[in-house]
């Protein structure tokens, strides 16, 4: 099997030859490492798809310049894969974990999946990582062999960032490490806070561009207002718009810096020689005390003034009914839905629910919940 780059990785690094390999054993490829083969099946998913009409912040009709779940995931993979070159970890592992990680999320963000999993509350509960999961192990159907797309452990692993205890126990290896209290590799690690960059940071741009934040606002959060001070001394007569995107450009650049020079120093303190001891360690992928306190700022700014803006949370409130009001009526009546899905409903009709409305777009899920409510819809 090749190994492109594996003379620049670390030692430490997952190695894609030392993969703990996929549950279905197929032949090595011939001209790609079994990351890059996991990256492709992700992004030749039916769920990779999807994600371009799934929301960020902003319902997918509210406009076409606001993030959806696809450009989110396009931006966690591009951060990813440059920190990754910059610490020696495997870029194309860090790349298929960041692609991955947001497939089972449901229409509407986090609002329809606080009210899927209200639903689910009494078969199991619904949790878009655990989703995740399930889609790339079992609910894609693409190869003739078996169910899912067949991904490396390490893939797996890292698509897999929380589970309880509970979940765990019931995952077989995959879950080992949470009841073990270990770590996983320091690609997963990388492509959490990949994750948590960008979407701190985009969501400010897609808030600003909406009109829900103002410039005014956003100059009382440290991290934004040290960043705009050059930049107006720079130029200073740029335009609002430019302003934005150069400050969230350099507010980027230095959560990055940040990131690497913090990891490089954890990695010189305890010294790992292998993957095995990166598990056995503390989370050595981290921001320094300082910026974490910042970027966590940015996080509660966020929490205040743009998730719970009265518009989103008008949006919210649809969004949530939309799910429910789904939900309950296929239960009651499972003969509504497809038939494929009416056959693997006999099996577990409320899990198979909540498979359908998962991988729902926001716009078919409105036009679903019309199709089942409005008499002037078939």
């Amino acid at each position: 099997m090749p190994s492109m780059s594996t003379g620049k990785l670390k030692p430490y690094a997952a190695h894609a030859e030392q993969s703990r390999g996929r549950t279905h054993t197929e032949p090595a490829s011939q001209n790609r490492t079994e990351f890059q083969r996991d990256r492709d099946r992700i992004i030749h998913s039916t769920a990779f798809r999807r994600l371009e009409y799934k929301t960020q912040v902003f319902v997918n009709h509210e406009g076409d310049l606001f993030r959806t779940r696809l450009t989110h995931s396009l931006e966690v993979a591009q951060i990813g894969r440059s920190v990754a070159r910059n610490l020696g970890l495997n870029e194309d592992l860090v790349e298929a974990i960041s692609l991955a990680h947001d497939l089972g999320h449901t229409p509407f963000g986090h609002a329809g999946q606080d009210a899927l999993n209200l639903c689910m509350k009494k078969h199991g509960g619904f949790e878009h990582n655990l989703q995740s999961l399930r889609v790339v192990d079992e609910l894609e159907e693409r190869y003739g062999g078996f169910d899912g797309l067949n991904l490396c452990f390490e893939t797996r692993e890292g698509i897999l960032k929380h589970c309880s205890l509970k979940n765990a126990r019931k995952l077989g290896e995959i879950g080992e490490r949470f009841i073990q209290r270990q770590q996983p590799s320091l690609e997963a690690q990388l492509a959490n806070l990949a994750d948590e960059i960008a979407y701190n940071n985009h969501d400010i741009d897609d808030g600003l561009r909406s009109g829900l934040l103002q410039l005014d606002q956003m100059m009382t959060v440290s991290l934004f207002a040290r960043h705009v001070k050059p930049v107006l001394k720079a130029f200073p007569k740029i335009n609002e718009r430019r302003l934005i995107l150069e400050t969230v450009r350099r507010i980027i650049n230095t959560l990055i810096v940040d990131l690497v020079e913090t990891t490089q120093k954890n990695i010189r303190n305890l010294a790992p020689e292998s993957l095995e001891d990166v598990r056995q360690a503390p989370p050595l992928i981290s921001f320094s005390t300082e910026m974490r306190t910042e970027a966590t700022a940015i996080k509660q700014f966020l929490h205040a003034n743009l998730y719970q803006h009265y518009q989103v949370e008008r949006m919210s409130n649809k969004a949530k009914r939309i799910v429910s009001e789904l939900f309950n009526a296929l239960y009651e009546q499972p003969r509504l839905l497809p038939p494929d899905y009416q056959r693997r409903g006999e099996q577990d009709l409320a899990r198979t629910i909540a498979d359908y409305i998962a991988g729902m777009t926001d716009r078919y899920a409105i036009l679903e919940h019309r199709r089942l409510f409005a008499i002037d819809v078939v």
